[in-house]
């Protein structure tokens, strides 16, 4: 074995070794958005109503997305959900009878809306494209943090993929989560009887706290330093990484065609 040939096959090594690494964080940083998910426009405050939007990438490349289910909760039922018409997209509204019926300005409600299904009239979304689906939903409940949006995303090419795996606190995110639309606390804005203001006794009490403790403003501004010190240091961390793994795979690369000149 001749000295000379050592460097060339530890320079391939690393070539593959940081295209792979490079590989791995591009896929990881592309599937992480890839999921059908539901964004309120504003805020989505319970007891009131919001506007949200259904996001569906398409994921294949050789087939359109022609078909969207979403089901809503019965559990939580919502007396009114409006979708908004989306140029090449036929929607239909399923509504279910409820076991409970449901009281909404003083009158009951016996039946809700289930499920909201939107069918291409045209190509659907195109690979490399995703399309959003308005919806106007209330009015939202009171008793939970969320809504679990289980949903079923339909190809081209008849390939279905279920977007109904719940998060499970303290687990790795499924493979297929569902959307989940997070609720806020209620607000005047949108609840009649929502969050109040603090009381004036209780405003006072902070006051008289404040001024026995003159420190705890020094104490907030220096944790929200520490938070953003921190916030920082990890997004260093992370374009330090990627700069390093780029750097091998450009050195790499050069020794290599160094070598075919040389030859």
């Amino acid at each position: 074995m001749s000295v000379s040939r050592i460097p060339a096959r530890i320079s391939t090594r690393a070539a593959l070794a940081g295209g792979i690494a490079l590989s791995s964080v591009v896929l990881l940083s592309g599937t992480a958005f890839a999921h059908v998910s539901v964004q309120p426009q504003g805020e989505a405050a319970k007891g009131g109503y919001a506007t949200v939007n259904i996001k569906v990438p398409n994921e294949r490349d050789n087939a359109s997305t022609v078909k969207l289910e979403v089901n809503f909760p019965l559990d939580h039922p919502l007396a009114s959900v409006m979708p908004q018409p989306v140029p090449g997209w036929k929607a239909e509204v399923t509504k279910s009878k409820l076991d409970k019926p449901l009281e909404l300005h003083g009158k009951k409600i016996n039946e809700a809306v289930s499920k909201v299904t939107w069918t291409a009239d045209g190509s659907g979304i195109a690979p490399g494209f995703f399309q959003t689906f308005p919806l106007s939903l209330g009015q939202l409940p009171e008793d939970v943090d969320q809504l679990v949006l289980k949903s079923i995303q339909t190809y081209s090419n008849k390939e279905v993929v279920r977007w109904i795996e719940e998060q499970k606190e303290g687990a790795e995110e499924p493979q297929n989560p569902a959307p989940v639309l997070k609720l806020s606390a209620a607000s005047d804005d949108h609840h009649g009887g929502g969050a109040t203001a603090p009381s004036a006794t209780a405003t006072a009490s902070a006051g008289e706290k404040a001024g026995h403790d003159g420190k705890a403003g020094d104490h907030e501004e220096k944790a929200a330093a520490a938070s953003s010190s921190s916030s920082s240091d990890t997004t260093a961390r992370i374009l330090g990484v990627i700069g390093i793994l780029v750097g091998v795979a450009g050195v790499a690369f050069g020794v290599l065609a160094g070598r075919r000149r040389s030859a």
